[in-house]
């Protein structure tokens, strides 16, 4: 059954000296589709270069990333809109965009009004959204309250939120990426699968990080995809060949693959 990791960056560094082989190792465990998203400036040539060479395999996004935000963001977003707009690079989401409070809150603002920007620029190119959230749900729900959008199309990538904001989430219109988080013991994201209907999970990986047991600790990959379908499985009594079936059909759907 053929999967697709829809959140990886298989461009970093740390693949550097191996990464034909993590591609051909997640081709052989039925990943033959991998989801890059955009950061900044600095991953953009790496990001494309990996396109390039796996055109079959690999699909990219386009965004700036929140903990990349500054007070001087604005060269960095022009970059992401002329590469959205102008480029002829073929684009399958905007992201990874969001706000993230977990390691800096000193540029919330700055964060926010890159977020909303993008946010309508993905509206602009009917392109579904690769939403990073990390310790900020009650911001993020705010913002997309004064957006207004009325319905919303994509991703909150490697959720990490409560069973309510998962709902919430849901009852917007985006889906959850679902990663190695799960199968970490006493892990609140069992929780979540369990509450949320399978057609609004996605597989992802993050790699390299967030490795799920029993590689917890260590460089994940997209390889990784199959333990992760296993665990929603056994979490909702159902099938890996389901799991993959229709994590796949959700993803295909919602990034025109």
């Amino acid at each position: 059954m053929k999967m697709i990791d829809t959140h990886c960056h298989l461009y970093d560094e740390v693949f550097a000296t191996d990464r034909a082989a993590a591609v051909q190792r997640a081709v052989d465990a039925g990943v033959d589709l991998m989801l890059l998203p955009g950061i900044d400036s600095q991953s953009h040539a790496a990001q494309e270069a990996l396109v390039a060479e796996y055109p079959e395999h690999f699909r990219q996004m386009m965004g700036l990333h929140p903990t990349s935000v500054t007070a001087d963001f604005e060269p960095e977003l022009a970059l992401v809109e002329q590469k959205l707009f102008h480029s002829d690079h073929r684009y399958v989401g905007v992201g990874e965009i969001g706000l993230d409070l977990y390691w800096d809150k000193s540029f919330l603002e700055e964060q926010k009004e890159v977020l909303r920007r993008q946010m309508r620029w993905a509206r602009q190119l009917d392109l579904p959204v690769c939403l990073h959230v990390r310790k900020a749900y009650n911001e993020l729900f705010g913002l997309l309250r004064d957006l207004n959008f009325g319905s919303y199309r994509g991703v909150m990538h490697c959720f990490g939120g409560s069973v309510q904001e998962a709902l919430k989430a849901v009852e917007m219109g985006f889906h959850l990426g679902i990663g190695g988080v799960v199968t970490f013991k006493n892990a609140t994201m069992a929780d979540v699968v369990a509450a949320v209907p399978l057609e609004s999970l996605l597989l992802e990986t993050d790699a390299p990080y967030l490795a799920p047991v029993p590689y917890r600790g260590k460089r994940n990959e997209s390889a990784y995809i199959p333990i992760i379908a296993d665990k929603i499985a056994q979490i909702k009594s159902i099938t890996p060949d389901e799991v993959a079936a229709v994590t796949t059909a959700s993803a295909t759907q919602l990034f025109h693959l």
